[in-house]
C-alpha cells in the first residue's frame, strides 16, 4: 500500500502564507490609518483657511481703513473653535493696507493651521 503526501499543502506552507497574509493585512490598515488621519488634518487645515479668508473679508466689507497694528480673536467654523492673529501693516501706497492672518487651533498656538495675506483699500470718498 502506497500513501501519497503531494495531494495537499505541508504544515510549513501554510505556516509561511499566514506569516505573508499577515504582513500584507498589516502594512494595509497602518495605510489606512495614516490616510484617515491625513483626511481629519485636512479638514482642519481647510477650515482654517475659511477662517482667514471669513476674516480677511470682514475687513474689506467693514466700510472702515483699519489702521497698523495687530489684533486676535476667534471664531467658529464647522463647529471648531479656532483663534485667529492679524497684522495689519502700511504699504507704499498710503490707499492700501497689508492684512496677515494666521489662524491657530483653539488649543494650541505654536504652528498656524492657515496663513493668508491680502489688502485692503481705503473708502472712496
Amino acid at each position: 500500500m502506497k500513501f501519497r503526501y503531494d495531494a495537499g499543502f505541508t504544515l510549513l506552507e501554510i505556516l509561511v502564507a499566514l506569516l505573508i497574509l499577515g504582513v500584507a493585512l498589516t502594512a494595509t490598515f497602518r495605510a489606512l490609518g495614516t490616510t484617515t488621519a491625513s483626511a481629519a488634518d485636512l479638514q482642519t487645515r481647510q477650515m482654517g483657511d475659511w477662517v482667514a479668508a471669513n476674516r480677511l473679508a470682514e475687513l474689506r466689507i467693514a466700510g472702515a481703513f483699519p489702521d497698523p497694528g495687530q489684533g486676535e480673536g476667534q471664531a467658529v467654523q464647522g463647529g471648531r473653535p479656532f483663534r485667529w492673529r492679524e497684522e495689519i501693516r502700511e504699504t507704499p501706497n498710503p490707499l492700501f493696507r497689508r492684512v496677515d492672518v494666521s489662524v491657530f487651533a483653539a488649543d494650541d498656538e505654536k504652528a498656524p493651521l492657515a496663513r493668508l495675506s491680502g489688502f485692503v483699500a481705503s473708502p472712496l470718498q
